[in-house]
């Protein structure tokens, strides 16, 4: 016999009309595909060969180092020296520059960071604005300071090893100085530069680095120091772009090389110093303070090195003369430090499964105005910082983490941190805090220390992609933050994204830092929240971790690209992800996938009376047609005249014919082994019809809630929309009858409209806020135009006077 479908819409869409929509677009072709007609998109187009560079010698199709991997590594032996009063720093540096490319140096590229504070810098001169008619006080405060404060490095010298100079020629933020000869592989050259900087302050021009001193008014005006990208470094050279000499911008951070730092920092007699590295003279410690940090190491909670009340001594007895600070710090790529009298010190040591750094200490520096806040969560999140991110990527290699409290609200260097929040002053004068600035201290030092493994470690190239540390450490500060406390307001749920994906203010992830439109919700949030639902509902947590993992230790002191971490993270899970990074990194489409129709069917009886009694128990159901049902009283021509009726007014449509029953018969002969397989067959057959309305192919994550109660969650993987990226239609069996269906029910996909997730369609339930009505007799739109900030996607409402 032959085994048919019996239909019953659930929806209102049949499966005939279901599969004609779901054939639209598609191409109707033989042979090869001939992607310039129709409009069949695939969205599992493999990368290879095609967008991503190809594999060499120096990184592999795996996503690893090849075996003929290098990178340059440039040493540093640098004293400098803070001038409390000029607010600016006097320094000399000797680099040795060694050269493991394959090719010859003619000449070398620096790092002059700060040279953006120069008034006809690239930074300066392409400062772009708002169409607001209003000015902020903290932009004519920046404005008046630039016109009489000028920062950048002076006083440059360069020479070489004979002493004599070098010629250098200044680009802008960059500095090229020419070698006497070709550096060949494996030579190294040094060189020596001397500078001076004038810091800038930090809360009047912005900035990452600088100084802050407190007003006279409640304080005593004493000042803190940050020094970051504070002498001319090297810039990188690589395998897949040379040198890398575009210009900072402002936004785009760091491409470094790694190398061996002795920094001598002189500074006022009484100020304490944080820098990165070991400090090499603690005998510059008392004798107390070197006892309290060492039982610090083994301490369970932060112990202070400096106290509260040394501190206020130094602050109100300021001392005069210097004392110089060393540190060294081994296989880093920057150096950061930090200086003030105002400086209280706490530490405590991390344990780690590591043989060859078993302890790190971590610690915090930051002035009485930072307390009640600072002593009691700096430290700790510091050190829950390490546990986490070693469980995630590997032990951190280096003796200490250190934050910092000051005018930067969160930057990082190796070893140390600067990090801005602080409690507020109550009418009485105390100093308390808020949740939100509790929760704002914990979430940047998690954030800023992470960043010790990428970029610091795990050595991205930032300038170019911002979300190769931006992103996975937010994805890393995401998790490190809900394992702080589960109800932490952390950045990472893909319902928080879902403003963002659906807005006309996007770049995909892959664009450049400086030219990004919102550098926050691009370079941190959407790539972490991707990572978030690749590790929580593509890979799950065993493959990520694993892949995640092993990209972090092949890249460890090395320098990724998104290739190697795409490639690795494919290579090491098993998993073809081409079509994850195409939608979540290549493209701007977001994710909102509809549940456009159910369709319940069974299996039809080879019986022609059984299906004739379920066809007209389906026509009695429906309702009498309007015109039928109107007309009732009135006879008919065929109930008032005999004559007119036959044969087939005794029966209906519904009514066995004998030659119906000899065709099932005869059917039933020629289809015994069909009817034997389907016999006992009596299971529901649904077909759901999803539509992906957003563009960006995801698994569909349904929940079945069935009339009996139960409920059964199916993870349909994203394959599914590999023929038609538009439109599919699923089927699943069931014994159970539906009594509804939902997509994406925990919101783990990041889904833009969950109007459409339901069978049956729920109702959008909302809250209105009341609008103030405007003031009396104005009329807001007849004598006003509506215009739209370039920056933002609200509209305003502006009058014509």
């Amino acid at each position: 016999m032959r085994i048919g479908l019996l239909l019953a819409s659930v929806a209102g869409v049949s499966l005939m009309a279901q599969a004609a929509l779901a054939q639209q677009g598609a191409p109707q072709s033989v042979g090869p595909i001939d992607q310039s007609k129709g409009t069949f998109e695939d969205k599992f187009r493999q990368f290879e060969g095609e967008d991503w560079p190809t594999p060499t010698d120096y990184r592999n199709a795996s996503g690893a180092p090849g075996h003929r991997y290098w990178q340059q590594q440039v040493d540093y032996d640098i004293d400098v020296s803070l001038d409390e009063a000029r607010r600016t720093l006097t320094g000399r540096e000797a680099v040795t520059y060694t050269n493991n490319s394959p090719d010859a140096l003619g000449y070398l590229w620096l790092l002059l960071d700060q040279q953006n504070y120069r008034r006809a810098s690239l930074a300066e001169r392409t400062r772009t604005y708002n169409n607001s008619e209003t000015v902020s006080v903290n932009e004519i405060r920046r404005i008046r300071r630039m016109q009489d404060w000028e920062g950048g490095f002076n006083d440059l010298r360069i020479t070489g090893p004979d002493g004599q100079a070098l010629p250098f020629t200044i680009v802008d933020s960059m500095m090229r100085i020419e070698l006497p000869r070709p550096l060949a592989t494996g030579q190294s050259f040094a060189f020596t530069i001397d500078f001076t900087l004038p810091l800038p302050e930090t809360n009047v021009v912005g900035g990452r680095s600088g100084y802050e001193c407190f007003t006279k008014a409640h304080e005593d005006g004493n000042c803190l120091f940050l020094a970051a990208q504070w002498f001319p470094r090297l810039a990188v050279y690589s395998d897949y772009e040379g040198w890398h000499n575009a210009q900072f911008l402002g936004s785009g951070e760091f491409t470094l090389e790694f190398g061996d730092y002795d920094v001598s920092i002189t500074a006022p007699a009484d100020h304490v110093v944080a820098a990165t590295g070991e400090l090499t003279n603690p005998d510059i410690l008392s004798a107390e303070q070197r006892a309290r940090l060492e039982r610090a190491r083994t301490a369970d909670e932060p112990v202070y090195i400096v106290t509260p009340q040394e501190a206020a001594a130094a602050e109100a007895r300021p001392a005069r003369g210097t004392r110089t600070w060393n540190f060294s710090a081994d296989n880093v790529r920057d150096f950061g430090w930090a200086s003030s009298r105002k400086f209280i010190w706490d530490a405590m040591g991390v344990e780690q499964e590591s043989a060859e750094n078993p302890v790190v200490m971590a610690m915090s520096f930051y002035p009485k105005e930072a307390r009640p806040l600072w002593d009691t969560y700096s430290t700790r999140s510091i050190a829950h910082t390490l546990d986490v991110y070693n469980q995630f990527a590997f032990t951190d290699p280096y003796p200490t983490a250190q934050s910092v409290n000051g005018p930067v609200g969160g930057m990082e260097y190796p070893m140390i941190t600067f990090n801005g929040p602080r409690p507020v002053r109550a009418d009485d004068g105390s100093l308390t805090y808020t949740e939100r600035a509790k929760n704002g201290l914990i979430g940047v030092v998690i954030h800023e220390v992470g960043h010790t493994y990428f970029p610091m470690i795990v050595n991205s190239d930032e300038r170019q992609w911002t979300w190769m540390d931006e992103g996975l450490n937010s994805f890393l500060e995401f998790q490190a933050e809900k394992l702080w406390d589960a109800n932490f307001p952390a950045g990472g749920e893909p319902r928080d994204i879902v403003e963002y994906m659906v807005s006309q203010d996007q770049v995909p992830v892959m664009t450049h830092s400086d030219s990004l439109l919102q550098f926050g919700n691009n370079a941190y949030n959407k790539p972490a929240t991707a990572l978030v639902i690749l590790r929580e509902t593509v890979l799950g947590r065993e493959l990520f971790d694993r892949a995640f993992r092993e990209y972090a230790q092949r890249w460890a002191f090395k320098r990724p690209t998104p290739y190697d971490f795409f490639r690795t993270m494919e290579e090491s899970s098993g998993v073809d992800l081409d079509w994850f990074w195409r939608g979540w990194f290549y493209s701007t489409d977001h994710v909102d996938i509809a549940l456009e129709g159910v369709t319940a069917a069974r299996l039809e009886s080879a019986d022609p009376e059984v299906r004739a009694r379920a066809a007209r128990e389906r026509f009695e159901a429906e309702p009498t047609p309007l015109t039928v049902a109107r007309n009732e009283g009135i006879e008919t021509v065929v109930e008032r005249d005999p004559a007119t009726r036959d044969f087939y007014n005794e029966t209906d449509r519904f009514t066995v014919t004998a030659q119906q029953r000899r065709d099932a018969e005869s059917a039933a002969r020629r289809a015994d082994e069909e009817r034997r397989a389907a016999q006992g067959f009596d299971d529901n057959i649904y077909r759901f019809t999803f539509r992906n309305v957003g563009g960006l192919v995801m698994p569909v994550i349904l929940k079945l809630t069935w009339s009996d109660g139960s409920e059964e969650t199916i993870r349909i993987p994203a394959e599914i929309w590999r023929r038609n990226s538009r439109q599919v239609i699923w089927q699943h069996v069931s014994s159970k009858t539906l009594a509804s269906a939902e997509i994406d029910p925990l919101w783990e996909t990041a889904d833009a409209n969950r109007g459409n997730n339901f069978y049956p369609q729920r109702i959008d339930e909302r809250s209105l806020r009341l609008s103030p009505a405007p003031p009396p007799g104005e009329n807001r739109m007849r004598d006003s135009d509506v215009e739209v900030s370039p920056d933002s996607t609200a509209t305003r409402v502006r009058r014509r006077d």
